[in-house]
């Protein structure tokens, strides 16, 4: 399919943009509920899971439908920690194929990249996109407006 991706009826209703003949009546709707961490993520993965369904529960798009694809980020985002690690300790780059002459000098090498620098941009990559789904992204935020709630005063009881 190509093109642009098609906007979620709930996010045109949020957005204030929907517009009947472009809705889809079969839409699935979204179940509501607490989020759960899957048990394959790690301990850590399960701590970014738990922050972002915090996040997203508090903008109001939370579903327990989407906690596989939230998990996908979350898991992502965790990579991104293990590769920045890997390369803050082991440096970018690395030299290789080291040839030396008779009396141990280095007649040539190659300096290669880190293989950690590929996975963390494409770890980085990955990562944006999910979290972009979920409008976590400024441009992405930029399209969704959320109703307040109306705040109660404390004092109608009393009048």
């Amino acid at each position: 399919m190509a093109g642009r991706k098609r906007t979620p009826d709930h996010l045109k209703i949020v957005a204030g943009t929907a517009q009947p003949c472009r809705m889809n009546p079969d839409a699935p709707a979204s179940v509501t509920g607490t989020m759960e961490a899957p048990a394959w993520l790690s301990a850590r993965a399960s701590e970014l899971f738990d922050q972002l369904a915090v996040i997203i529960a508090d903008m109001g798009i939370a579903s327990v439908s989407d906690a596989a694809m939230l998990a996908m980020a979350a898991s992502r985002l965790e990579e991104i920690e293990i590769c920045t690690a890997m390369i803050e300790d082991g440096g970018r780059t690395f030299v290789s194929g080291v040839k030396y002459d008779d009396e141990g000098r280095i007649v040539s090498q190659q300096i290669k990249g880190h293989p950690a620098v590929a996975q963390r941009s494409e770890a980085m990559r990955h990562a944006q996109s999910l979290l972009a789904e979920f409008g976590l992204s400024p441009s992405a935020r930029s399209k969704v407006s959320v109703s307040k709630p109306n705040e109660k005063n404390p004092f109608a009881a009393l009048g």
